[in-house]
C-alpha cells in the first residue's frame, strides 16, 4: 500500500514540474507566432459573391 503513496507523490511532483515549465515557456514567448504576420498579406482572401434576387428564391 505504501507503493501507491510513493507513485502518487512522484506523479504529482512530475505534473507540477511540467506545469511550471509550461508556464515559463509561455511567459518567455516560446509560443508567440512571429512568422505568420509577416506573410499574412500573401494569403488570398475569400471571394464573397453578392447574392442576387434569383439566388434568394429557392422555389
Amino acid at each position: 500500500m505504501s507503493v501507491i503513496y510513493i507513485v502518487l507523490t512522484v506523479s504529482v511532483i512530475v505534473g507540477v514540474a511540467f506545469f511550471v515549465i509550461f508556464l515559463m515557456a509561455v511567459k518567455s514567448g516560446q509560443y508567440d507566432d512571429s512568422y505568420t504576420p509577416s506573410v499574412r498579406m500573401l494569403f488570398e482572401d475569400e471571394i464573397i459573391s453578392p447574392k442576387t434576387e434569383n439566388s434568394k428564391k429557392t422555389d
